[in-house]
Formats: structure tokens, C-alpha cells, sequence
């Protein structure tokens, strides 16, 4: 009897495992042809995590992230890091940089708060952007309160992240600036549900148009760099729209709310160059 409840209790423990390491993976398996870069755009603050192993303050803040585990080591050393100060002095004008081409369209999205900020995953791979001519699908936005990029030293009040990813898995990630000043009723619908704890996804009903998300103007400041969040991954296509948007004084503050501070600050440009598409 006592050799029989030994062996049940090994079983119910295998099984355990198996179900808690299942659990614990916040995407599909991905296939082995994939590039090593592939899970970036995917894990951008994908993990629903109600103590997170990072945070924005503190022993965990941005500017101990590199020493948190080894597979952080590029927030601390890395040499292409994001985000960046974009000044107008160090603007190059490009002879071939072509100007992005957005396809963003109706579309189903979930919305959650991962415990690092509110992130809307897109359910259709028909939206997308063209970067001279390379194709990335949206994966996910998500919010970032004050902005993370600057504008000749100055954060703005919010930055939106658009996160793409290339079939061969390199990551575009498309930022918009947040300026206070009217209200936004293209993100009224998103504001509404605006999660306040740490939850599972939760689909908002019918579509949503994501061009509508965007400013009309679409020129924008290239550079190569990371993601801003751990693991710092680099080699990512950045561009910022020179362009901002507006959201009112209201829903600056309800976004602030729950995310008071969700910024890595500025890092080191180096020599790396800031180019635009303007002829």
C-alpha cells in the first residue's frame, strides 16, 4: 500500500510540473526555423506578472536590470540601446530611406495589464508596415507614461509603441509621442477599459481601427536599437514620428493612474546616426 501511494504521488507531481511549466510560457512554441531574434517583438512586456522580476523604481529600476539575470546582461552593457534623445542637430536627411508605409486596418484586439504597462494585442496579421521595402506585421501597442524618447532633451507626456516583426523575426517598433491638448476619441474605447489590476486578456468588443491611432503626418527619425524593456534585446528598427498626437489633461492622468512612471530614460547615442526621410 505504502510503495502504491509513493508511486501516485510521483505521477500527481509530474503532472504537476508539466502544467505550472505550460503555464508559465506567455507564448506558443515558435518554430525552430525562426531567427534567435524572433520572440522579441512577441515578449514585449507579454508576461502577465503580479510581482514583476523587473520594475521602474528601485533595486529591480532600469538601472539595475543588466544585473537582474544573465539574460538582462544588454540593459547594462549593451551598445545600441534604446530609447534615445533625439536632437534636430544630429538629424541626417537620407538620399534612400523611403517614408514608412503604415496598413493598419479594422481589427479585433485584447487588451490587458501585464503589470508593466497596457498592452493591446492586434488578432489580424493583415495590419503591417513597410520599412524600405521589408514587410512587419503588428504584434502588439502598448503605453509608456512620460514618453521614453526624447525631443532635444524633453519627454513628452506619453509614448505609444507600435511592436512589428519581419517573417525572417527582426523587430520594427514604430513610436509615437503623447502631447497633452484635446481629447482623443480614436483611443475612447480603449480609456473605457482600461485595466486597473493585473489580469488575464480580455477582448474588446467589435473592431477597432488602428489608422485612426495614428497623426496624419507620417515623417519620421530612423536609428538602430533595443527593445526598452528587459532584455534590452538590440538590433531592432526604431522609428519616431516627428509628428505627436493629443490625448486631454483626463486621459493623461487615467493612464498615470496606474502606470506613474513606466519610462527607461535615455541612453547613449553614441555613434550611431539619426536619419530622416525628408528629401
Amino acid at each position: 500500500m505504502k510503495k502504491n501511494w509513493k508511486g501516485c504521488l510521483s505521477s500527481t507531481l509530474a503532472i504537476f510540473l508539466v502544467v505550472w511549466v505550460t503555464g508559465c510560457n506567455p507564448q506558443p512554441a515558435t518554430s525552430s526555423s525562426t531567427s534567435t531574434s524572433a520572440p522579441a517583438a512577441n515578449n514585449v512586456h507579454a508576461v502577465v506578472q503580479k510581482t514583476p522580476h523587473w520594475s521602474y523604481e528601485g533595486d529591480e529600476g532600469p538601472e539595475h536590470w543588466g544585473e537582474l539575470e544573465k539574460d538582462f546582461a544588454a540593459c547594462g552593457n549593451g551598445h545600441e540601446q534604446s530609447p534615445v534623445n533625439i536632437e534636430h542637430t544630429r538629424m541626417e536627411a537620407s538620399q534612400t530611406q523611403q517614408p514608412i508605409q503604415v496598413h493598419y486596418a479594422n481589427t479585433k484586439v485584447s487588451i490587458l495589464n501585464n503589470g508593466h504597462t497596457v498592452q493591446i494585442n492586434a488578432a489580424s496579421p493583415s495590419n503591417y508596415i513597410v520599412l524600405d521595402g521589408t514587410k512587419f506585421t503588428l504584434k502588439q501597442f502598448h503605453f509608456h507614461h512620460p514618453s521614453e524618447h526624447q525631443i532635444d532633451g524633453k519627454n513628452a507626456d506619453m509614448e505609444l509603441h507600435f511592436v512589428h516583426q519581419s517573417d525572417n523575426g527582426s523587430t520594427a517598433v514604430l513610436g509615437v509621442l503623447i502631447q497633452g491638448g484635446k481629447e482623443n476619441k480614436a483611443f475612447s474605447r480603449i480609456w473605457s477599459k482600461l485595466p486597473k489590476d493585473v489580469s488575464q486578456e480580455e477582448a474588446l468588443e467589435g473592431e477597432l481601427n488602428l489608422a485612426t491611432l495614428l497623426p496624419k503626418d507620417l515623417h519620421s527619425v530612423r536609428y538602430n536599437g533595443s527593445l526598452t524593456t528587459p532584455p534590452c534585446t538590440e538590433h531592432v528598427n526604431w522609428t519616431v514620428l516627428e509628428q505627436p498626437i493629443e490625448m486631454s489633461a483626463d486621459q493623461i492622468s487615467q493612464f498615470a493612474a496606474l502606470f506613474p512612471d513606466n519610462h527607461r530614460p535615455v541612453q547613449q547615442l553614441g555613434a550611431r546616426k539619426l536619419t530622416t526621410d525628408h528629401q
